[in-house]
């Protein structure tokens, strides 16, 4: 293994540089065919590497790359673990998908400043590679505070006073919630541990009280602002303001995915899950409560998902929900739902960027906003709500969808720590669930179609719009019945502890 370090730590090093490439270049061209070539070469050579970067891991653990040391225990790390591979994997691979999105959305709908737009997408998919690759807390919270930064201006991106207002929103309850929360914890954690390195088992493990691990849990549940726990959530629908790829890019490639991926790293890395149920056996404001505050923010964010008309602040809604899954799972701390919290944040991926490609796509082509205006749409455009229903379903957590799968081992994680209360939760939102997204399904599908004065016949969206959401529906039933290296890769900080 010593003979390959240079080379794993050169592949790491550009693995995760690489997406500056496409920054660079689209500003650097004017021409939208290169740019698009130049998005989409780097865009698959960074997934390329990713599977590159798997296949080494799963021969053995790889050398974590120290860029520097600040002080005893405190360093810039980087570091592949099968949580980051599984991180890596999504983000990289929806960027190929989104980047062909993109390209039909901005040109269909005609959006201006599409190099700015592009080259913070690139930025934001950097730091969400080195959000999958940080090897400690510090790193974690650096590359998590880009990210922040960088999706600022393409919340934005539309430069009118509701964007600038919800980009305050958005920028003020994420920065805020670091600073206030995720910053003093990892204080607090290092004073504790010496080190913020990340450990199988816990760093936390034998260093801390019952009553302190409570109060610590709860700073890092509301500092990881990105998991939009109610009642820190308003950022995620005001965010919605943004053009639909942002969306994607807000629900399922980078942004609430790095806020899940980085709790559940706190759990198994920080705390410990062993080390944490014993605390809580101990005392329950340990971390009994988190279950309680995850499930509560499910239910809520479900039925205010069932009084919304707006597609996209509907979907916002059920993102909150679905992100409290995770959160749950996790909480649990039984193994089975260990797994479900890691292979949920592909699951949900797939899914919800399936349904966000959907709702753009009726945009594009029709120029409809809200629900109610969705009667009899999928005759017009049965591609597209198609793809919706797969999403649906998958979101639901109906089979032959892969948030089945996810919903499934959360149940089973549930029944073996006896955790009643979210056996209940699972099961009434599943019907919340349903609820909200059947009715839409029904309308488009077998609706009257509402025809004003000034309506304009249409079909489905441009061509590069309606690809993208192909994929990633095909990707939601293909990883229901290929789901082998996604649960692999969930299980392995399992297994380790």
């Amino acid at each position: 293994m010593s003979n390959l370090l240079p080379s794993i730590e050169l592949v790491i090093l550009f693995t995760l540089f690489m997406p500056l490439v496409g920054a660079v270049f689209s500003v650097a061209t004017k021409n939208k065919k290169l740019r698009e070539i130049c998005l989409l070469v780097v865009s698959g050579a960074l997934f390329i590497n990713m599977i590159n970067l798997f296949s080494l891991g799963a021969k053995g653990a790889l050398p974590p790359v120290v860029i520097t040391d600040i002080m005893p225990g405190l360093s810039l790390t980087f570091f592949i673990d099968p949580l980051g591979i599984l991180f890596g994997l999504v983000a990289s691979f929806l960027w190929i998908v989104t980047t062909v999105y993109s390209v039909g959305y901005m040109d269909g709908n005609k959006e201006a400043h599409q190099p700015r737009f592009f080259a913070f997408f690139a930025i934001s998919i950097f730091a969400a590679i080195g959000i999958a690759f940080a090897g400690n807390l510090l790193t974690l919270f650096l590359f998590y505070e880009i990210l922040t930064l960088c999706t600022f201006p393409l919340v934005t991106h539309h430069g009118t006073l509701e964007a600038k207002k919800s980009g305050r929103t958005y920028l003020g309850i994420l920065l805020g919630g670091s600073i206030v929360f995720f910053l003093p914890a990892m204080i607090w954690t290092y004073h504790l541990a010496g080190t913020l390195d990340f450990d199988v088992g816990g760093i936390l493990n034998g260093k801390i009280t019952p009553l302190s691990a409570g109060f610590l849990l709860l700073l890092f549940t509301f500092g990881v602002g990105k998991c939009a726990v109610m009642p820190l959530h308003r950022w995620l629908p005001a965010a919605m303001v943004a053009p639909t790829p942002v969306s994607a890019l807000l629900h399922a490639v980078a942004v609430v995915k790095a806020g899940v991926f980085t709790f559940v790293k706190i759990i198994i890395y920080i705390f410990g899950a062993e080390n944490l149920r014993g605390l809580i056996d101990q005392n329950w404001f340990a971390g009994g409560w988190l279950v309680y505050l995850a499930g509560t923010t499910i239910l809520l964010a479900s039925i205010v998902a069932l009084r919304q008309d707006n597609l996209k602040k509907m979907l916002a809604y059920s993102t909150i929900s679905q992100l409290s899954y995770v959160i749950m799972a996790a909480a649990i701390l039984a193994p089975k739902s260990l797994i479900a919290a890691g292979f949920h944040i592909a699951a949900h991926a797939v899914g919800k960027i399936t349904l966000f490609f959907a709702a753009g796509s009726i945009y594009t082509a029709s120029h409809k906003k809200n629900i109610s205006q969705l009667d009899g749409i999928g005759k017009r455009m049965p591609y597209t709500m198609a793809a919706f229903t797969i999403g649906a379903i998958s979101m639901i957590g109906l089979p032959p969808a892969v948030g089945f799968l996810s919903k499934y081992y959360m149940l089973v994680g549930a029944f073996e720590n006896g955790q009643f209360f979210a056996i209940s939760v699972i099961i009434l939102s599943t019907l919340l669930n349903a609820a909200y997204f059947l009715p839409i399904i029904f309308k488009a599908f077998f609706g009257v179609e509402k025809r004003p004065k000034n309506f304009k016949p249409h079909g489905e969206a441009p061509t590069r719009i309606v690809i993208a959401l192909s994929i990633t529906s095909a990707l939601t039933l293909g990883l229901f019945l290929f789901p082998d290296i996604f649960l692999w890769l969930s299980l392995q900080p399992v297994v380790a502890r």
